[in-house]
């Protein structure tokens, strides 16, 4: 309120006091300086204004608050929609008549309801038609998967969904109250028969408060709805339309508290090229894009280009730069851009004309018990309906049959109550027969009935429609005294009739925490200036160390035998006596340190092995025993646990016969870092130097592969794969007949759609029985696989070929079925290793039949390769000759010639 506004509001006294107090206080209660302000009117004398700022807040601010979470943010758990979405609805079941109305001209309609804005409720309505539930679209509605908007309302037409008009609607069980301006009625909830809420999803921010319900699937809130009334358990998960994985460990059943993780979809086109193909909830292309590009200048990654393709589906191609990982780039993306989020539920409704936060379950069971009364309810009004129509059918049937329109009395009444008084006395004997009372109105219907519709009475209709109305009321009744069933009838319906539209479209899957040190694209260089003592990736003049990135942790290892970890920077000053430098990895129990050090000036030699799996940082820790003037002689840092063999020279004494030896670390055994170690020597030691370098004594790893996340894991979770060696690699099979072989880093990513994951051994021979495209019957080929990183196909270069059957058994047995119009043939029994030899992966094979297969399964076998039997050793063909050999190459027919002239020679 300005000064000028004071001057008016005075009158015409000037120096008249006005002062506005706070209805709450006590006329002697003194004011207080913090809760008022006065204003003071320049040249008025001593007029002022008083405002007690308590009173505003007390009032004002908590009417605002409770109108911005009962009015504008927050959902009602009854129909789970916020006002102007249940306004919006309401509206257009106004103005529905089956025909698309312009956006423009329900916005309008809306305003009646809603008092606010054309652009809010316009904003509302194109975010209910995006969910593609309740509103039909016509038009450009936007995308939300590229976060395009719609377009201008003038442009784009909406009407209700059939399974809107089904589910949302009865003006019969619909609580009314006045609209804002007391011209019109609007429903206070809509009788919504389902969960709506947990369907659709809700993000509203008021005042003090928020709510945050994420939308969940179609079907699966059906079924829990059919289990809660069988009294059996349900547990109910997001889903999104935007697809992607989520990871809902700590979901908490949607209360506040609990999280999820999404993540984007990435999978590899080639070594160089990576394809999103669905988005997290929440993000779009643009702003994913624009999250990898922003790693990529930060050198969290290193990327030469992203491609948005992105039309009806998302397709983001990101193009890596050369020498980068596509499996380590693939979790970079996860851990340091938009790829990968975390969502926080919090599961806030309107009930009871107050703000509760619930769990999903909770918000379902409600939703499920409001089904079932809605539906009591609309039996009841109809049961209602139908004994109101059986009674007048009832004495109307009277009314016509006993003529009483005709009787004399009737006919001769003086007034309208005699006429009655007469029809009321006529009706006297059939009155224990009716469900209710006849009344003076009911009187009165019957006296408005036309001759004409007495005249074509016919009492047979008029039974058989008794008849049809009571057996109407019986079928009511019925579904009254099994009202449960009903509802599951319900919703059973509901699912046959529009589930198939609605299919899981977010994969529910465990996460592996990514370690974004793991990850990170090294970008940075770490130097060292040994002279002054300073380390830092700025120091480019100075001594290289290694490649770096700005997240990691370095490990510092000093000749006076202490160590420490600090964080990598521009540069820091570490001091002069470093024995060495590198990138410390946390929780990495293969890098082993393999010492030498002296205890004291003039102590033992003592010789250790250790592993530095996770220290605090900045803190020095000792590899010596800690006494004064310790010194390290012999410092080796092995990544896989390497254990060399190092030669000691000893300083000559009197009587010392023995100068020189040498020593073994691989017979020291790997202790925890603060063990002391052996005894090397007592003597004093003049130099010792590295005589030759060992292999490693950790061994072979025990590697395992986990199909929850698809991913490899030395944790024992999964199927295990064996021990693998460092030259070892893993052969992987995919469905559609491709294969490659990869290293067991478990940072590798894996398909979808493997057929077999193992330990690859190139003797082994396999049996595959396939359908192949081009000539369009069923072959059978055996050949062994090949290692190589690149993918490659033993089904042939025509996609539609199909895999039927892939077996790694020594002499596999085959059965094959008929179908179609050969099913009336006994199957087919083959044994693999006599039918055909074993050729290369690219052999076309031997067709099995040119009768239609239905299916091909594997028998037990009756004969198994003996123990010392090489792998793939056996017979390598036979002298069958059938139309197959027209389909070879002149190199397969030359390999299954020679092989059939070894089985001769055998």
């Amino acid at each position: 309120m300005k000064p000028e506004d004071i001057e008016d509001f005075t009158g015409e006294n000037e120096n008249e006091e006005i002062e506005q107090t706070n209805a709450d206080s006590q006329p002697n209660e003194p004011s207080d300086a913090a809760t008022h302000s006065e204003y003071k009117i320049p040249g008025k004398g001593e007029g002022r204004v008083s405002y007690h700022l308590s009173g505003m807040y007390q009032d004002w601010f908590l009417d605002y608050a409770s109108y911005v979470i009962l009015e504008r943010a927050v959902p009602h758990i009854n129909d789970g929609l916020k006002p102007v979405q249940r306004r919006i609805l309401h509206s257009m079941k106004r103005l529905d008549d089956g025909r698309y109305n312009k956006v423009a001209n329900i916005v309008g309609h809306t305003m009646q309801f809603h008092p606010h804005g054309d652009a809010s409720i316009g904003d509302a309505l194109v975010q209910l038609g995006q969910k593609d539930l309740l509103v039909d679209c016509q038009g450009n509605w936007g995308n939300i998967l590229t976060g395009d908007g719609a377009a201008a309302p003038r442009y784009i037409e909406a009407r209700l969904s059939k399974f809107a008009l089904e589910t949302v609607f009865n003006p019969k069980t619909t609580l009314w109250q006045l609209s804002y301006d007391g011209r019109n009625k609007e429903p206070v909830t809509l009788p919504v028969k389902f969960p709506l809420l947990l369907a659709q999803g809700v993000e509203g921010i008021a005042v003090g408060l928020s709510s945050k319900i994420l939308p969940h699937n179609f079907n699966e809130l059906l079924d829990a709805s059919i289990a809660y009334l069988k009294e059996e358990e349900f547990t109910l998960y997001p889903d999104f339309q935007t697809g992607g994985f989520i990871d809902v460990t700590k979901y908490n059943d949607g209360e506040r508290g609990g999280s999820v993780k999404v993540r984007a979809k990435i999978t590899k086109l080639d070594n160089k090229t990576l394809v999103i193909s669905e988005v997290p909830y929440g993000r779009t292309t643009s702003s994913l894009i624009e999250s990898i590009l922003k790693a990529n200048d930060k050198g969290k990654i290193k990327i030469k280009k992203v491609d948005d393709n992105t039309a009806s589906g998302v397709e983001i191609l990101v193009h890596l730069a050369p020498g980068v990982s596509s499996d380590k780039t693939i979790d970079a993306l996860y851990a340091f851009t938009d790829c990968e989020i975390s969502i926080s539920p919090n599961c806030c409704v309107i009930m009871d004309n107050k703000p509760h936060f619930l769990t999903v379950s909770d918000v379902l069971r409600h939703s499920t018990d409001d089904t079932l009364h809605l539906l009591r309810t609309e039996l009841e009004i109809h049961k209602a309906e139908q004994e109101e129509t059986l009674f007048f059918a009832s004495l109307e049937k009277i009314f016509i049959e006993e003529r009483i329109y005709k009787d004399k009395e009737f006919e001769n009444a003086k007034d309208m109550d005699e006429a009655i008084a007469h029809i009321d006395l006529r009706l006297t004997p059939f009155k224990p027969d009716f469900i209710r009372e006849v009344t003076r109105e009911d009187i009165l219907k019957l006296m408005e009935i036309k001759m004409g519709r007495i005249l074509k009475f016919n009492s047979d209709k008029s039974n058989a429609l008794i008849a049809q109305i009571r057996e109407e009321i019986e079928r009511i009744n019925h579904h009254l005294e099994n009202i449960v069933d009903y509802t599951i009838d319900w919703f059973t319906m509901l699912k046959e009739k529009y589930g198939k539209d609605h299919p899981r479209m977010t994969e529910v899957r465990n996460f592996d925490t990514i370690e974004a040190t793991k990850v990170v694209e090294a970008n940075e260089k770490l130097y060292i200036n040994r002279a002054e003592g300073f380390i830092g990736m700025s120091l480019k003049k100075d001594e290289y160390v290694c490649n770096c990135s700005d997240i990691d942790d370095v490990i510092i290892f000093y000749r006076n035998g202490t160590y420490k970890i600090v964080k990598v920077c521009d540069k820091m000053f570490v001091g002069k006596d470093v024995l060495y430098l590198n990138v410390f990895k946390r929780n990495d129990n293969r890098t082993i340190y393999n010492v030498i050090y002296r205890d004291g000036k003039v102590g033992y030699n003592y010789i250790k092995r250790f592993a530095v799996t996770g220290v605090t940082r900045d803190k020095e820790y000792d590899v010596t025993k800690g006494s004064e003037g310790s010194r390290v002689l012999y410092f080796s840092a092995n990544p896989n646990g390497e254990a060399e063999t190092v030669k000691v020279i000893l300083k000559p004494k009197p009587r010392q016969k023995l100068l020189v030896f040498e020593k073994d670390f691989s017979e020291i055994a790997i202790k925890g870092r603060g063990s002391m170690g052996n005894i090397l020597t007592k003597a004093d030691v003049h130099k010792i130097s590295l005589k030759q370098k060992g292999s490693s004594t950790l061994g072979g790893r025990q590697v395992w592969f986990d199909w929850d996340v698809l991913r490899l894991n030395y944790d024992g979770r999964g199927d295990e794969l064996g021990e693998f060696q460092s030259d070892d690699v893993i052969l992987v099979v995919l469905r559609n007949g491709d294969f490659y072989t990869t290293n067991f880093d478990l940072s590798n990513h894996y398909e979808d759609n493997i057929q077999i994951i193992e330990k690859f051994d190139a003797n082994k021979v396999w049996t595959a029985a396939l359908y192949d495209a081009d000539q369009k019957y069923p072959y059978m080929k055996r050949f062994q696989l090949e290692a190589g990183s690149r993918k490659q196909n033993f089904l042939g270069d025509n996609p539609k070929s199909r895999l039927l059957l892939l077996t790694d058994e020594t002499y596999p047995r085959i059965e094959v079925v008929f179908g179609g119009h050969d099913a009336f043939r006994e199957p087919l029994v083959l044994d693999a290793e006599e039918f055909i030899a074993v050729k290369g992966f690219k052999a076309k094979g031997k067709r099995i039949t040119t009768f239609e297969v239905e299916t091909v399964n594997e028998l037990e076998p009756t004969r198994f390769a003996s123990p010392d039997q090489p792998t793939g050793e056996g017979n390598t063909g036979n002298s069958e000759d059938d139309d197959e050999e027209l389909d070879q190459s002149n190199s397969d027919i030359i390999d299954e010639i020679t092989g059939q002239m070894k089985l001769f020679d055998e």
